[in-house]
C-alpha cells in the first residue's frame, strides 16, 4: 500500500524540502457585501455583553417587574419568621399594626 502525501509529511510537521512547513495564510480582512437593494440597517458600536442599549430599555420594565414579584412573594413566604415581623414587615405604613403582636402580661413567663 503507497503512503499517501499527507502521511509523506509526517501530516505536516516535517519540513517539506527546500520550502519547509507551509503555513495557514492569515485572513484577509474584508468589508462584508451591502446591497443597495437590501434594507437600511446598521450595526451597533456600544454593547453590554450581548446586548444593545435598546435592548437593555426593552428588557429593563420587565426585569423589574419580575423582582418587584419576587420581592412580595419573598415577603409574603417569610412572613411567619419573627425577625422578618420586626425588621420589615412591622415597619410597612398600613400592615405594620396586623404583625405587631402584643403578648399579655398573664401569659408571659418572665
Amino acid at each position: 500500500m503507497q503512503p499517501t502525501l499527507v502521511q509523506q509529511a509526517q501530516y505536516g510537521l516535517k519540513s517539506e524540502g527546500r520550502h519547509g512547513v507551509q503555513q495557514w495564510r492569515a485572513r484577509v480582512p474584508y468589508e462584508s457585501f451591502k446591497s443597495q437593494y437590501g434594507p437600511n440597517y446598521s450595526i451597533p458600536k456600544v454593547k453590554l455583553g450581548r446586548f444593545t442599549p435598546a435592548a437593555l430599555t426593552r428588557m429593563g420594565p420587565i426585569g423589574a417587574a419580575f423582582g418587584v414579584s419576587a420581592g412580595i412573594f419573598a415577603i409574603f413566604f417569610f412572613d411567619g419568621i419573627p425577625r422578618v415581623q420586626a425588621d420589615i414587615l412591622q415597619k410597612i405604613p398600613f400592615v405594620g399594626e396586623f404583625y405587631h403582636n402584643e403578648i399579655a402580661p398573664e401569659d408571659n413567663p418572665f
